[in-house]
């Protein structure tokens, strides 16, 4: 059984979004002077964005929640704040998705007080509306059932963050492992396969790290 329940969002759907966004935004006749992407994840939507909107203006905040993939921090900050002048600017806040919406609120609520635009939207590709606590002005996807979705942009440091979930779980009576059974128990957690060579770069990077030791084509745990 999937424990948690992921989509492989490609990069064509990733365009195809964003452009589906920016019509709605535009159909709306709202038209923003700048476009603001949360970092990071809002990064590549917002660009998409300002290109099918013809908006040359584009800056960002960090606003940061999610520290490990599907697991959540306690809650969310604001890195490295700076100061931006946006006054007479009508400003659009563009995210990837909104989950719990925290790190839209506090980045909405920072951008207000501090940057002081306008008039500001917020707009994201996806809204898990069961469970934010902010609907945004502009989406183009509401997800009625909770998933995680593993971006193109996220896939490597997914893959690696779910490879070593399982494989804690796993390695509580299982300490050495064959690159096809960690592949198979990757796929049984989370009903996604990201390839091959998403595979092997994650596994290397988890040596890397110190979590893995690799020897003769086996993987040993060794925390």
């Amino acid at each position: 059984m999937v424990k948690v329940p992921t989509k492989l969002v490609t990069w064509d759907e990733i365009v195809e979004w964003s452009m589906g966004l920016a019509e709605v935004i535009k159909s709306s006749g709202f038209r923003p002077d700048v476009v603001v992407a949360v970092s990071r994840g809002g990064y590549i939507p917002a660009r998409l964005v300002c290109d099918f909107m013809l908006v040359d203006n584009l800056i960002s905040i960090q606003s940061q929640h999610w520290t490990e993939a599907a697991k959540v921090a306690e809650k969310a900050l604001i890195k490295y704040p700076y100061k931006v002048d946006l006054s007479g600017q009508r400003a659009l806040l563009v995210d990837d998705i909104v989950d719990t919406g925290d790190t839209l609120i506090l980045a909405r609520d920072f951008i207000l007080s501090e940057w002081k635009p306008k008039e500001l939207k917020i707009a994201a590709l996806q809204w898990i509306s069961p469970v934010a606590k902010i609907k945004p002005d502009f989406y183009y996807i509401e997800v009625k059932d909770w998933m995680w979705f593993q971006y193109p942009w996220t896939r490597h440091e997914d893959t690696v963050q779910f490879i070593k979930r399982a494989l804690s779980e796993e390695g509580k009576s299982k300490k050495v492992w064959s690159f096809e059974e960690i592949r198979n128990v990757f796929i049984e957690y989370y009903g996604i396969d990201v390839g091959e060579v998403y595979f092997k770069l994650a596994l290397k990077s988890l040596v890397d790290l110190g979590f893995l030791k690799e020897e003769g084509g086996k993987y040993f745990i060794k925390v």
